[in-house]
């Protein structure tokens, strides 16, 4: 067959995609473990900046496990109870939040949808990270919420104190806002207005409400709902009011609230002994 010939050529191509595809997805496999390690190390560090336990300023990467191992406790709740998971209907060792949303089988239905911005369905249990001192008394937790921004959804971290009502935190680690305008979620100094953040309008009250939101504009300090209230990024109006959704819903009883109620009077009972 002649060097230059279309045949030739055809055949030339053919070796070469099939080289070609035999590479990359050798690499694809060979690289697996180490991409599945880089995602549990991001979301480790993202637990510990939203608990206050991490600064890209002052750690470094290779500090996330140790600190996360001494002061970090996972664990797996039922969000409709609040109650701990049946490890023998969910195994905490392998269970992956996100694939479990999309399993009709582990998740519910969100109804109606427009919770928690169109999103369908959510899992059925979650993953809580609590946060223990020397005695072994929960401090805070921190918790995994999601919802929609203006283009994407968002992912992040909420700690809430062990009065089940205060917020110790806030990050968001995975979205694809407009930089320089909803992008401003990932900026630290946002993010630290939260700190201190009241959620509930009544924590006591079993008929509470989420009251914490993100307004236009900027708090007014004097003014009575300022605790319930965080400065609105500016362009950002509809990502505002998606963190501001999100952080309703996860917060309420078909979220969280359950368990916050449990973490409440867990607090209470300590207080009281």
């Amino acid at each position: 067959m002649a060097r230059d010939s279309v045949g030739n050529t055809m055949l030339v191509a053919a070796i070469l995609c099939v080289v070609c595809s035999v590479l990359v997805a050798s690499a694809a496999v060979g690289l697996r473990g180490l991409q599945e390690a880089n995602k549990q190390l991001d979301q480790k560090k993202n637990v510990l900046i939203a608990a206050g336990l991490y600064d890209d300023n002052e750690n470094s990467l290779d500090e996330v496990d140790g600190i996360f191992s001494e002061s970090i406790e996972p664990v797996l709740i039922d969000l409709e109870t609040g109650e701990l998971a049946d490890s023998e209907v969910v195994d905490p060792a392998t269970f992956d939040q996100r694939e479990a949303s999309r399993n009709p089988d582990l998740s519910q239905a969100i109804e109606p949808s427009s919770k928690l911005g169109g999103i369908k369905r959510r899992e059925k249990y979650s993953f809580v990270y609590q946060v223990k001192n020397e005695a072994g008394k929960v401090q805070k937790v921190v918790l995994p919420i999601y919802g929609k921004g203006l283009w994407s959804t968002l992912y992040g971290f909420i700690a809430v104190g062990a009065d089940a009502d205060t917020v110790e935190g806030i990050t968001f680690y995975q979205h694809a806002e407009t930089p320089g305008l909803g992008g401003e979620i990932e900026n630290p100094n946002w993010k630290a207005l939260w700190k201190g953040k009241k959620l509930y309008d009544d924590p006591t009250n079993s008929q509470k409400k989420v009251a914490l939101q993100v307004i236009k504009g900027a708090v007014n300090p004097d003014s009575a709902d300022a605790e319930h209230q965080v400065d609105g990024l500016s362009g950002a109006t509809i990502t505002g009011k998606g963190v501001s959704q999100l952080v309703r819903y996860w917060m309420s009883e078909d979220g969280f609230g359950p368990f916050l109620d449990k973490l409440r009077q867990s607090a209470e009972g300590d207080s009281d002994g």
